[in-house]
């Protein structure tokens, strides 16, 4: 699994057919799955990002985590995390997880985050077209990679 996260002071997510969900202050989490992760790449993540301290303290240095800073968490799926650019300009979707095995772990993901944090978690709607707007704040951005264990 490949997570872009980013820290941000507001995020929102819209979809035609679905609406919208937003989040104030906290983290977005958008999330790449491949065919070849599972649950242990679920618990390691969730576990990490949980645990992130990216937030400031009371003297402004990046030392709390999303939990302690009792922030909002809003997960998107996003498939091209895993886009391979190698060949040609025409990316490459080949690693990315099909749906059957993308949508279940996608979902089991997002449990986690709320089971973990026990914080308020957003998400937007697997395979839909979606709009993201959102604050970046910082700007702090941070990629993790389950596979490589960074």
């Amino acid at each position: 699994m490949r997570v872009v996260i980013q820290r941000v002071s507001r995020a929102k997510v819209s979809s035609t057919p679905h609406g919208e969900n937003c989040i104030g202050a906290g983290l977005l989490i958008l999330l790449g799955v491949e065919e070849a992760d599972n649950a242990d790449d679920i618990d390691w993540l969730v576990g990490k990002i949980s645990r992130l301290r990216i937030f400031p303290d009371a003297d402004g240095v990046m030392n709390l985590s999303v939990m302690e800073s009792a922030g909002e968490i809003m997960v998107i799926s996003q498939f091209t995390l895993h886009a391979s650019t190698k060949k040609g300009n025409r990316p490459s979707y080949i690693r990315a997880a099909r749906p059957e095995t993308a949508i279940p772990l996608y979902e089991l993901f997002i449990e986690k985050v709320k089971q973990e944090t026990g914080l308020k978690v957003e998400s937007g709607w697997f395979g839909a077209m979606m709009q993201i707007e959102l604050v970046n704040d910082g700007p702090v951005t941070i990629v993790i990679d389950s596979k490589a264990r960074e």
